[in-house]
């Protein structure tokens, strides 16, 4: 007569359950360039008490001034012209093709994206790209959601512009940028901006959950904070409730663990 442990068999349930709950976030398009908060193609140079959380690179130039734990601090190395630069940048030029090539989903060439609401998607510009104002990213609750700009030459934002997420991180977030873009003072911006040329953060601009990748040209900083660090937003309604765990999944992992207490009480009697 074939017996099981009946409290195993619970055990055995909760895991399976447990095993049905959401897919991880997926896996950044980075490569090795994710490790860098500031990369620059020429030079990267800094104004002020600026702070990079992760690592600095430089290459194929050489040269990054302005960094000192008085003035310019990175919590991550500096590399430049180096084997470790090099990799960051071959990944960041292929994470750059990758999203140039996505079909588009929308077209805004000639809006301005102040004051504009978006859910995830693809949004193209055949020209330059203008921020003034406030634009908000609607995650939709799903903290994979992917947003791309591809904008064919310039990004400008006029001083004290935003980027914001709401109902999740901004983890994938990408400005691909045929040139180079320019964030007015004190702009306060989410996202990854990747730029063929060069990028200038002038005085007050932060980056939170992104960063300053620029190909072939110099990054240029004046007080500035750039952070990888993604916080999630709660919906006002998850802040004094606690989230129910979606009805499919209960109803799976209710259903599996009483087929495992009819089986065990099964087992226990023989059959």
């Amino acid at each position: 007569m074939f017996k099981i442990n009946y409290k195993y068999a619970i055990v055995l349930g909760i895991v399976a359950f447990s095993s049905f709950q959401a897919p991880a976030k997926a896996g950044s398009l980075l490569g090795t360039a994710d490790n860098f908060g500031v990369l620059g193609g020429s030079t990267v140079t800094n104004t002020g008490k600026s702070l990079i959380t992760q690592s600095l690179g430089v290459n194929a130039g050489s040269s990054a001034t302005g960094f000192s734990p008085a003035v310019g601090v990175v919590n991550g190395g500096i590399f430049t012209s180096d084997a470790v630069a090099a990799q960051a940048q071959l990944d960041n030029a292929s994470a750059y093709n990758y999203l140039a090539k996505l079909s588009p989903t929308k077209e805004l060439t000639g809006l301005d994206l102040g004051g504009m609401t978006l859910t995830p998607g693809v949004y193209s510009f055949s020209s330059s790209a203008q921020l003034t104002g406030k634009l908000t990213l609607d995650n939709l609750g799903d903290p994979n959601a992917l947003f791309v700009f591809q904008i064919a030459s310039t990004l400008t934002t006029a001083s004290y512009s935003s980027v914001v997420t709401t109902n999740g991180e901004a983890a994938n977030v990408f400005f691909q940028i045929g040139s180079s873009a320019t964030l007015g003072t004190y702009t306060q911006f989410q996202g990854n901006i990747l730029a063929l040329t060069s990028i200038t953060l002038t005085t007050g601009v932060n980056i939170e959950c992104g960063r300053a990748l620029a190909q072939n040209g110099a990054v240029t900083m004046d007080t500035n904070k750039v952070s990888s660090t993604c916080y999630t937003k709660p919906k006002p309604q998850e802040v004094a409730e606690v989230p129910e765990p979606d009805s499919s999944l209960g109803v799976i992992g209710s259903g599996m663990v009483g087929l495992l207490f009819a089986f065990s009480k099964r087992f226990r009697k023989g059959w």
